[in-house]
Formats: structure tokens, C-alpha cells, sequence
């Protein structure tokens, strides 16, 4: 039986960036083989980092596919953990160490016995920073057997207890965009302003002005995040800054705001570019970072399901602005996504965060009888 704290611990040690996991891809293709090795119906391919497990159904019906991701962060953990991150700058911040962790659990409890319908384990690279799920998915990796008639999964949540499971009919998370402005003037001495052509200066309209997009040109009732939560610019106090580059994201619950947004956002930025004679480079990448939209059908039976679970507290929750890259499967695959309360004071990406591990054994055993039920 797998020490699930244990191998929680093992991949918490070793965060890596999206597309460059080979020591977590090594280390979850060891256990995968371990669980498989006498298992005839089980099929295993990879893709870069990813892995895909197919679990053979004996006489199926049909497909269900359960993902989870495999990236950490760009963080310097500050947990203080024995097992901390041993990836200077790199950390599992965002809860992926459990979600991989949950899914080895829920497959070594499906393995028990051959299902009569098909499971698909996707274990996926690249969620925080390259859309690794649409990656795979371009890269046809499920065509065939391989592609699920259903795609279900779940994200950590912090401000949730151990036991709740919170999740919707509609819209659980936002679509994203990521925003990257580069503002060009010329530099010069603090005492000659006028030989100049200062990039520090339009950065700072540009950050108040763009405001004015959610404040003016969302409609009220509906929503959208700007964030701007870099920006570099000058040298020292007496050089005007040549150049100015921010980096930001977009958030909104529908794809058709997230376009609106990004066309106003490029309409100021090259606004105040015009006004103050400056040059301006934009990038707008959005990729496969796309709404999470559940199927209603599906969400209203994996509601009904987990509702009559004693341990389970099920909550019906409001959308959130964070970002997941599984809305992209989800805009191919009808599924569902459900927050899982971890129980910890400190906010997803943050260096201390640190999930209650309790909630792995609720989730394996939860999970794992939900996938059981779909799979017959």
C-alpha cells in the first residue's frame, strides 16, 4: 500500500517548472510502474513530462478521465518544513504535490479491480505557465482510446476546511490572460526633461488609466480583474528611464469579456504611447488558459454523489477569479472541477503556504469511490 504523506512529502521536495519536470516525471513513472506491473489491463504513454495512464475497462461504455498537474512555482518556499523544497527558487506553493499525490491514491484503490468501464489518469505538465493541457491535447494525445467521454479534477483550496468540497453548475474559475507591456522612450539627465522622453512617466498613466477599464467598460453586473504586479523602470534618481516594462494578467469569467478587456487594454496602451511621443510593444497571451465551465449535467451528479457522503461537506460555490488551464480540456471534454479544503492560513502561491495533509486520505477515499460509481 502506497505511504501516501510520504510520497506528499517526496514530490514537495522537488518543484519544477512547467516543462522541465523530468525528477517528478521520473519519480511518478517509478511508482506507476510499481502499481501496474501485474495489472494487463492498464496502458501507460508519455508526452515531454506528461503522463497518460489508461485504465482498461472489461466490457466498456464508456471513458472518464481524472487529471491532476505536475508543476510547481517560481517561489522561494518560506514554510520552515523539514521536507521542504529542495529546488532553490522553486516550490510547490500551489498545492500540485497534493494533487499528484491524491491521484496515485485514487488509482492504487481503482486498480483493486479491473472496472467494466475505462479510466484515463492524466498526469499534466505545465498548468501554471504553458497551458500543458492544451499542449497535450494539440498534440492529439487523446485521440482514440485515449480521449474521455468525461474530465473530472479538483484544486486545493486554503481557505476551506478538511472535508469541504466546493464546487458549481456553471462557471468555477476565470479565464486568463497574460499581459506583458514594454514602454520605449529616451533617457537622459534628471536636469534636462525637455532633451528626454521619460517611459517611467507613461507607465504611471498607463497603470491608472487602465483602471478605468473595469471601473467604465465592464458592465457591472458582470466581472474582470486587472492586475499589474510588476513593474521595472529606471536606474538610479537622477537618469530619466528610458524603457518601462509591466507585466500583468487578466481575469474574467466569460471568454467574450476577457476579449473585450484585452482590445481596451491595447487601445490605452497605445493611447498614451501616441500622447508622449514613446513607443510601446504589447503581448497578450491567453493560450489555453480559458474559463473552467462545468457541465451542469455532470456537476449535478457528482454534487448528488458527494452530498451523500457522511464526511463530506459539499458547498455551492460562487465562481473565483483564480486561473486553471484544465478549461481548455473542459471547452473539448465535458467535466467538472471542485475546490478541496486544505485548511491553511496562507493563500494559494504564497511561501508559506502549506496544506493539511489529512486531506489526502479524505480525498483518495472520496474521489476514489466517485470514480468507482462512474466506472461501474
Amino acid at each position: 500500500m502506497l505511504d501516501l504523506i510520504k510520497i506528499r512529502r517526496d514530490l514537495h521536495q522537488i518543484p519544477e517548472i512547467g516543462l522541465e519536470e523530468f525528477e517528478t516525471h521520473a519519480y511518478l513513472m517509478a511508482i506507476l510502474h510499481d502499481l501496474t506491473a501485474d495489472k494487463a489491463f492498464v496502458d501507460l504513454k508519455t508526452w515531454q513530462t506528461g503522463i497518460l495512464v489508461k485504465v482498461n475497462g472489461a466490457a466498456p461504455e464508456k471513458t472518464i478521465g481524472w487529471r491532476t498537474d505536475i508543476d510547481g512555482l517560481p517561489i522561494t518556499e518560506e514554510t520552515g518544513l523539514p521536507f521542504k523544497s529542495r529546488h532553490d527558487g522553486r516550490m510547490h506553493a500551489c498545492g500540485h504535490d497534493m494533487h499528484m499525490t491524491i491521484a496515485l491514491g485514487v488509482l492504487e484503490k481503482v486498480l483493486e479491480n479491473q472496472p467494466k468501464n475505462t479510466l484515463i489518469f492524466l498526469f499534466q505538465p505545465a498548468e501554471e505557465n504553458e497551458a500543458g493541457g492544451m499542449l497535450m491535447y494539440e498534440a492529439g494525445m487523446f485521440e482514440g482510446d485515449f480521449r474521455p467521454d468525461e474530465f473530472y479534477g479538483l484544486h486545493v483550496r486554503p481557505d476551506l476546511k478538511v472535508g469541504d468540497i466546493a464546487t458549481n453548475r456553471q462557471t468555477l474559475f476565470a479565464g486568463t490572460c497574460e499581459v506583458k507591456i514594454n514602454f520605449k522612450g529616451t533617457g537622459g539627465h534628471a536636469a534636462f526633461p525637455h532633451m528626454a522622453n521619460d517611459a517611467l512617466i507613461a507607465a504611471s498613466y498607463f497603470i491608472t488609466q487602465v483602471q478605468t477599464i473595469v471601473s467604465r467598460n465592464v458592465d457591472p453586473i458582470k466581472s474582470a480583474v486587472v492586475t499589474f504586479g510588476s513593474l521595472h523602470t529606471g536606474t538610479t534618481n537622477n537618469v530619466i528611464a528610458e524603457t518601462a516594462q509591466l507585466h500583468g494578467t487578466i481575469r474574467t469569467l466569460t471568454k467574450e469579456m476577457n476579449e473585450l478587456t484585452q482590445q481596451r487594454l491595447r487601445t490605452i496602451a497605445e493611447g498614451i504611447a501616441l500622447s508622449f511621443g514613446l513607443e510601446v510593444e504589447i503581448q497578450l497571451k491567453q493560450g489555453g488558459y480559458l474559463p473552467v465551465e462545468n457541465n451542469p449535467e455532470l456537476a449535478n451528479e457528482l454534487m448528488l454523489f458527494f452530498d451523500k457522503q457522511a464526511d463530506v461537506n459539499l458547498i455551492e460555490i460562487e465562481p473565483a477569479m483564480t486561473g486553471e488551464d484544465f478549461g481548455y480540456l473542459l471547452s473539448k471534454i465535458p467535466g467538472v472541477m471542485f475546490w478541496l479544503g486544505v485548511e491553511t492560513p496562507y493563500a494559494l502561491h504564497h511561501p508559506k503556504m502549506s496544506p493539511n495533509e489529512t486531506a489526502i486520505a479524505f480525498a483518495v477515499e472520496n474521489v476514489a469511490a466517485f470514480l468507482k460509481e462512474k466506472a461501474g
